[in-house]
């Protein structure tokens, strides 16, 4: 692989020369915090970018460096010279993807990865038995044990752990095409279901559904729509991530919506990607604009149906900001803004709030035992603001924390705002 490759496109020279060494990436990077070393910093990284395009060092030799980096984007928030260093680590995830043989069980690992998670109807047929093993109390069992913990290979050991409890709602989508809008239309919009979503956390999409029907909105769920393209684009697997990229916009001009609403953070990331991951494609510049988070969508709108309080007293939420939201997307306010308004809600800040929680993506899967420790930290800088309720937009964040809550034996819940918001449109209370 060199600099004059025409097949590799590697990082832009000139966005690695923007980089003057400052350093104040370091105390943001969620790698580097735990490994401690300068090649898994952002800094480092790009030291190595610039290496490997003058020959002076090795693609193999960068990888594991390379491979370490979350892709939280914190880095960009807070460079003072305007590194774009998504850029940089998207162009050299798809030259490692393309110019690096890795071991044969990690190249199995993602072939079952890329091949499954995408698919919604490819990872229910592989839920089935895993849901009896639940219903039947093996789990259970096996978490006194902890058989399975000992016995898998790390990274299978930790897609076992944040495995959720499944339900019968996991094996079928329930919506019809079109959900009409309640009182007076105030438009029609399209949403997105996801693919790890929709079989992990139902309820999310079924609040959100609700909320934008409450509000006046016609609903439009596309029954062929798979996955946003997020997972492969994500680990530089960029032809997978394009023909998932053509075929949701395929889905959504046909559905002739007004906008395209996400609930889900690392999904509206890569949504709002699509023009950069197909460069070439008229349509994804088109389909791009019409792209918004659901919660931005509805903080623009204004909510025109009555909120009720979720519980007697005061409620004390403490917001989790996901890295694709606040970094990628720049989206802060808009959440706060909308729970805000939800009666005797009283919102609170985590320490180190814009800290990744070490999901990124399959980044749990790959790289466990760093994404361990940032779970941890995460999870103590959540309660230690003694919350009766933890906010997450993000379906992996969600299921991240729920498994470090439960290590810390805490009870403490975690909605998506739009349930929160279902609910106090419905006058439902929160379970105590």
């Amino acid at each position: 692989m060199t600099a004059t490759d025409p097949v590799a496109h590697p990082p832009d020279p000139q966005l690695i020369d923007a980089c003057v060494h400052c350093g104040f990436c370091l105390s943001t990077c969620p790698s580097y915090r735990v490994l401690g070393t300068e090649m898994d910093s952002p800094r480092g990284r790009i030291y190595l970018m610039d290496a490997i395009n003058e020959g002076r060092v090795q693609l193999a030799e960068a990888v594991q460096h390379f491979d370490s980096c979350l892709g939280c984007l914190a880095c960009v928030t807070t460079c003072p010279s305007g590194v774009e260093y998504d850029k940089l680590i998207a162009a050299t995830r798809v030259q490692v993807q393309r110019h690096y043989q890795r071991p044969v069980g990690d190249r199995l690992l993602r072939w079952f990865i890329f091949q499954t998670l995408p698919y919604p109807q490819r990872l229910r047929a592989l839920l089935w038995p895993l849901w009896l093993y639940q219903k039947l109390g093996l789990a259970n069992l096996e978490k006194q044990l902890g058989l399975l913990k000992r016995l898998l290979p790390k990274s299978l050991a930790a897609m076992y752990q944040m495995l959720p409890s499944l339900s019968l709602k996991t094996f079928r989508d329930r919506f019809p095409e079109v959900v009409p809008a309640q009182g007076k239309k105030r438009g029609r919009v399209g949403v997105i279901l996801g693919c790890v979503q929709r079989l992990f956390l139902p309820e999310v999409n079924e609040a959100t559904i609700a909320v934008l029907s409450a509000n006046g909105f016609e609903v439009v769920l596309p029954t062929q729509q798979g996955c946003c393209g997020a997972l492969p684009h994500h680990q530089g697997e960029e032809d997978q991530a394009q023909t998932l990229a053509r075929q949701m916009i395929d889905c959504f001009t046909a559905a002739d919506v007004e906008a395209v609403l996400i609930n889900a953070s690392g999904c509206g990331h890569t949504l709002k990607e699509y023009h950069r991951l197909l460069a070439a494609d008229h349509r994804a510049h088109d389909f791009r604009q019409k792209v918004e988070d659901v919660q931005v969508f509805l903080a623009k709108q204004g909510l025109v149906t009555p909120l009720h309080p979720l519980s007697d007293r005061p409620l004390r939420l403490v917001y989790q900001d996901a890295c694709h939201m606040l970094h990628g997307q720049k989206i802060r306010l808009e959440p706060r803004q909308l729970l805000r308004q939800i009666p005797q809600v009283q919102l609170h800040e985590p320490l180190d709030a814009a800290l990744c929680c070490g999901s990124a993506g399959i980044y749990n899967i790959l790289q466990p035992e760093v994404a361990a420790e940032l779970g941890r930290q995460k999870v103590r800088n959540l309660l230690h603001t003694r919350p009766d309720v933890i906010v997450s937009a993000n379906v992996g964040c969600t299921l991240q924390l729920r498994q470090y809550l439960r290590e810390q034996s805490s009870p403490v819940p975690i909605y998506h705002p739009m349930q929160l918001l279902n609910l106090a449109i419905r006058g439902e209370r929160l379970p105590s």
